[in-house]
């Protein structure tokens, strides 16, 4: 199976979604800000990201970039929930202009999981 970084300072976020992506057989390496998902891209370069776009010290959108960047091969998920000053929705569009392969709107299922992860790599 693929090698999945998950970049999100939600804790419960980073819990909920390996023990999805584990249960499928995925190894998932994670991190709670952008620049630690920075340096974990650059040191053992993952098949793909799920990303959050909200986040303290690198936020998604310049994470999204860089990755980019350094290796536009690897699909990007970009995740947003919204924020007080941006909707959801405008934080997805703005993750796709940025290089996001697929986008994933919070809450969500496994399903919508497995779905973007899929659209991804497509």
């Amino acid at each position: 199976m693929a090698h999945i970084l998950v970049v999100d300072d939600d804790v419960l976020i980073r819990v909920m979604v390996t023990k999805m992506l584990e249960n499928d057989g995925h190894r998932v390496t994670t991190a709670l800000d952008g620049a630690e998902g920075l340096r974990l891209f650059r040191e053992d370069p993952p098949d793909l990201v799920l990303a959050d776009i909200i986040m303290p010290t690198l936020e998604g959108l310049q994470l999204i970039k860089t990755m980019k960047q350094i290796r536009d091969d690897i699909p990007i998920v970009a995740v947003s929930g919204g924020s007080r000053h941006i909707s959801m929705v405008d934080n997805l569009n703005l993750a796709e202009i940025a290089g996001a392969e697929a986008t994933l709107p919070k809450p969500f299922t496994k399903k919508e999981l497995n779905a973007a992860l899929i659209r991804a790599v497509s």
